[in-house]
């Protein structure tokens, strides 16, 4: 059997799909037919329905619930990672909603954490999530919010932190951000979604205990990222919650699917959204 599956070159993701694609763990007889794009473009290929298994962000996924389910494995949340709103200027945070805000896709977790703090934010410009501090550096916009290894780089280009929208997340609920998921076509059969899990949980668990062997293709994929930025980034983004979401996981992503729909962000999500 052969399934799409859509998974971004970020090194969280090279690392934790490194097995399964390569066969370095037991795929029960599937085969992955591997498509690479950024985030953005994942979560709007899912909105086309044409891939069997893709990462997505969980803003998208509120979206997505009629025709996918969320894995327990292979999910991007956790403490202290969030996106971070930054500038060139000074900016305070009552000022936020003045100014230019570049995000990194209309259905990123990071713009549905900029909507829940800043609701009255209307000066949005969208780009691909890598240009955003060359915009704000050339004054196309005010601020931009940034996400994967731009936490690292952002303050040796001379810019500077409004508000880290991750903590604001964290003091409002006490719990994990979740940030991007795996997701599944509801369609396929109920025994195959499990396999499916089960394949992914194993490559995590794979990845965890021989990092060295999934080294190559991430490297391969991190488009020139310093070795030591590339290894920050897989720590702060893989970790015990990948390998299975747990309750705290769970219940993390019913809050952020709760609170959404209550402000009106997106639409109540589908009962069942988490295969068994």
């Amino acid at each position: 059997m052969r399934l799409s599956l859509g998974f971004s070159p970020c090194p969280n993701d090279t690392f934790i799909f490194d097995a399964m694609v390569k066969g370095h763990v037991d795929t029960e007889g599937i085969q992955f037919q591997v498509l690479m794009a950024d985030v953005e473009e994942l979560n709007r290929r899912a909105f086309s329905s044409d891939i069997d298994i893709t990462k997505v962000s969980y803003h998208a996924f509120a979206y997505l619930s009629d025709d996918y389910q969320l894995l327990n494995a292979g999910s991007a949340l956790g403490f202290g990672n969030g996106p971070l709103l930054i500038s060139k200027r000074k900016i305070y945070p009552d000022e936020v909603n003045q100014v230019t805000v570049a995000i990194p896709g209309k259905y990123t977790t990071a713009n549905l954490l900029l909507s829940l703090a800043y609701p009255d934010l209307i000066n949005k410009k969208e780009y691909l999530f890598s240009d955003i501090e060359e915009v704000i550096l050339s004054g196309e916009t005010d601020a931009g919010v940034i996400i994967h290894e731009n936490r690292f780089t952002y303050q040796s280009k001379g810019l500077r932190k409004i508000v880290d929208l991750g903590e604001l997340w964290e003091q409002q609920c006490g719990l994990p951000i979740p940030l991007g998921g795996i997701i599944v076509r509801r369609s396929l059969q109920e025994d195959l979604k499990k396999r499916i899990d089960r394949i992914l949980k194993r490559s995590v668990a794979f990845a965890f205990q021989h990092p060295e062997v999934s080294l190559p293709f991430v490297r391969q994929h991190a488009q020139a990222m310093e070795e030591s930025v590339m290894q920050q980034h897989i720590g702060l983004y893989v970790n015990d919650f990948t390998l299975d979401l747990g309750s705290k996981g769970k219940e993390a992503v019913g809050y952020l699917f709760d609170e959404g729909a209550a402000k009106g962000v997106f639409p109540k999500v589908q009962p069942g959204y988490l295969i068994d």
